[in-house]
């Protein structure tokens, strides 16, 4: 396993910002696509439920058809790609026997030994108090994938913009997600910054170390 240094990570991060204007004519390899998507896939979730799905939108038809949904942001079309994380509408005990069958299948086992851990998860998402709000639960586990999806993006060197400025009625029924159970939540596009970006050379305005962590 080859770690980064504390200095890359900074750099990084400070390289990285929430791009504006993307330049249309680079597309994000696709064998680096393929890294960044294992990423989404990896991303954690409470229970390790992953309520989510993640569209992800290289069509051209698709994307002009959503940017007037999206308060004619640019970066709908002029990204390489862009994501569509959504949410579970409600969860459900089939979702939860799906993930509990995936454990085994993966790590290999007896299933009966996982029935409490089964029984807790249903117990609390399902059918106890938190399944009356289980769309929002489902929907801040995808900020999650959403945050692990923009910083994975940024070690292989690809820019991002997070977009939240969207009509997600109005995605379902372009992407085709009404009846199905899942609901539009948040966007990213993800592609390579335009030369004539005016906020790329900015400096990040973040509050001082001492106004946000708190040692104990």
């Amino acid at each position: 396993m080859n770690f980064i240094n504390e200095s890359t990570l900074t750099e990084i991060q400070n390289y990285r910002y929430a791009t504006k204007l993307f330049d249309r004519t680079k597309t994000i390899p696709a064998k680096t696509w393929a890294a960044i998507e294992q990423s989404l896939i990896d991303s954690p979730s409470s229970y390790g439920l992953q309520p989510w799905k993640f569209v992800v939108i290289t069509d051209p038809a698709i994307k002009k058809a959503i940017r007037p949904q999206t308060w004619n942001q640019s970066q709908t079309e002029d990204a390489s790609h862009y994501l569509v994380i959504c949410a579970k509408e409600k969860m459900d005990s089939a979702h939860v026997a799906k993930f509990i069958d995936r454990m085994v299948e993966v790590r290999g086992g007896d299933r009966a030994a996982l029935a409490g851990y089964e029984k807790m998860m249903n117990g609390d998402v399902v059918t106890g108090p938190r399944s009356q709000v289980s769309f929002e639960w489902a929907a801040r586990q995808c900020y999650i994938a959403l945050g692990n999806f923009m910083t994975s993006c940024a070690l292989v060197g690809v820019d991002t913009c997070p977009i939240e400025g969207f009509v997600p009625g109005e995605y379902d029924k372009i992407l085709g997600l009404e009846g199905s159970g899942w609901r539009s939540v948040v966007c990213c596009a993800a592609g390579y910054r335009s030369a004539d970006d005016k906020y790329a050379g900015m400096k990040k305005v973040r509050f001082e170390k001492k106004d946000l962590i708190i040692n104990k």
